[in-house]
């Protein structure tokens, strides 16, 4: 009979209270994402385009950086996008070097991808860009190129400033991605 009472007390005591730890599943931090709104180019660059008004343009500050090089850069998102332009005096020679080094940049990321997605896109505009999606956990999730193959080449690439997982931040790429083919469909050259 001692037995039995101890096996009962005992097993009462394992059953759980109201108020037991229960472990949660992990979670991700809520992303409030400002809306798509868009604004004119401001800064007088040989291109133009739209671009959200959650965004500032601010110049590269890279060591190698070139006069029409900025950053699209969103301060709420931790995130910006790298415009690199150049200006054709030999299109046929240039020209090939410059793609070649886009294909060469996107096949750094290989190394950590779980994915490239190649997309030749016609904007809006009328022009012709290639459009990168790269998926995993990598710097630059997606890139872009376009030209007119005579005068003018524009390089885009997405960067994040977080460290987390890219299906944690799915919402904020999707949302960029969003903008940079905005940017395509709006841009037009200067002369």
């Amino acid at each position: 009979m001692k037995k039995v009472l101890i096996v009962l007390l005992l097993l009462s005591a394992c059953t759980p209270s109201e108020n037991a730890y229960v472990p949660k599943p992990k979670g991700y931090p809520r992303l409030d994402l400002p809306p798509l709104v868009y604004q004119p180019l401001r800064e007088t660059h040989p291109y133009w385009f739209e671009y959200s008004t959650s965004a500032v343009v601010l110049p590269d500050t890279f060591a190698r950086a070139e006069p029409h090089w900025v950053f699209i850069s969103y301060p709420s998102l931790n995130a910006s996008i790298q415009l690199t332009y150049k200006s054709l005096k030999d299109g046929k020679t240039e020209l090939p070097k410059l793609i070649g080094d886009a294909y060469k940049l996107v096949a750094a990321h290989q190394v950590k991808a779980s994915g490239v997605k190649e997309q030749v896109i016609k904007t809006k505009s009328g022009r012709t860009a290639v459009v990168f999606e790269i998926d995993g956990d990598v710097a630059s999730s997606g890139q872009f190129f376009t030209t007119d193959t005579t005068t003018h080449y524009l390089r885009g690439a997405l960067y994040l400033g977080a460290a987390d997982k890219q299906d944690s931040l799915r919402p904020v790429i999707d949302y960029l991605r969003k903008d940079m083919i905005r940017i395509l469909n709006t841009l037009k050259w200067r002369p």
